[in-house]
């Protein structure tokens, strides 16, 4: 290959980094906010809470306790706790607000999540060209293919919805929050470990420091000043055979 990456600086792809990071959360903080005010988010959880609260009460115990809390508790303390538990999962009412609560809470995250990095991720780079985000724009930061050729909306596409939302912060998030709720537990640790080690044997073993999202689009992000990026595939052949037709040139004297 007569073409070399342009390898962006660690630490400005980390500054970019940051910089989009805070956008994204403000705006998902924000959607977040409308939705759940739409969706009346607040009404259900509230009344798990006072569901909650009220079984405490009603047995002198806490469900908010740990497995070495619950170990220590006598056999009279164990039973209150198993009866309080019996009475509230019988409660009707209350577990369709958990159920309601724990499903709005999934669909609130995942859509506020996908319109800010639809927003941000996908539609600016889209209109300042070359993928850059407002972050990777102001350090000088760019996206291309692996071969330096400009990416198109499928390739933005697949490094952004498919690569950044679905894998990198979807499967977080739904772990995190099924942490949360109690419905999952060693199980969704092991795979946030596999996948921070699966990111981080990425940006180590590949040659431009390439992140799952990368792979997945066959894309890089490299230094935008230095940086040649070619319109096409066609343009970069061209300008292959131009260069080996100077140096077979250069060879014969």
């Amino acid at each position: 290959m007569i073409y070399d990456l342009q390898k962006a600086s660690m630490w400005k792809r980390i500054s970019a980094w940051l910089f989009d990071g805070i956008l994204v959360s403000i705006l998902v903080v924000a959607v977040a906010f409308l939705l759940s005010t739409l969706l009346g988010y607040d009404r259900h959880s509230d009344a798990v809470a006072d569901a909650y609260a009220r079984y405490e009460a009603e047995y002198s115990i806490t469900f908010d306790v740990t497995e070495e809390e619950y170990n220590s508790w006598d056999e009279e303390t164990r039973g209150r706790y198993a009866a309080a538990y019996a009475a509230l999962t019988a409660d009707e009412e209350a577990m369709y607000s958990y159920n309601l609560a724990v499903n709005l809470t999934m669909v609130i995250a995942s859509l506020s999540i996908l319109i800010a990095v639809a927003a941000l991720e996908f539609a600016v780079p889209l209109l300042l060209k070359n993928g850059q985000t407002l972050g990777k724009k102001i350090f000088g930061l760019c996206v291309v293919r692996s071969d330096g050729v400009r990416i198109n909306a499928v390739q933005l596409f697949a490094r952004t919805l498919l690569g950044k939302f679905a894998i990198e912060t979807m499967i977080p998030v739904y772990v995190l929050l099924m942490l949360f709720w109690g419905l999952t537990d060693l199980t969704g640790t092991l795979l946030l470990l596999a996948l921070v080690v699966a990111e981080a044997v990425c940006l180590i073993a590949t040659r431009s420091n390439q992140a799952l999202h990368d792979l997945l689009a066959g894309t890089a992000a490299a230094d935008f000043a230095s940086q040649t990026i070619f319109a096409s595939t066609e343009e970069l052949i061209e300008c292959q055979k131009r260069v080996a037709a100077e140096r077979a040139e250069r060879a014969e004297y």
